[in-house]
């Protein structure tokens, strides 16, 4: 899949660290590292609608946009 070849490319912007942190309740600075690495695990879910990702990992929902690789938003489910 074309995400998982990409997780280099996967950033955010400094809107989308305080938005993903307050989200998922993080306690971290590097919300880029905690995505990519549930978007690396081996259970998780990552299926493309129209331009964004979305991998279901855990408890939680990452939306990465398909041509940027930016990492939109994140909830828990």
């Amino acid at each position: 899949m074309s995400l998982l070849e990409n997780t280099d490319k996967i950033h955010t912007t400094q809107m989308g660290v305080g938005r993903i942190k307050r989200n998922l309740k993080l306690d971290t600075d590097d919300v880029v590292g905690y995505c990519i690495s549930k978007i690396k695990d081996k259970n998780a879910k990552i299926s493309r609608k129209g331009k964004n990702y979305y991998i279901e990992a855990d408890r939680c929902i990452i939306t990465v946009n398909a041509s940027s690789y930016t990492i939109i938003t994140a909830h828990l489910k």
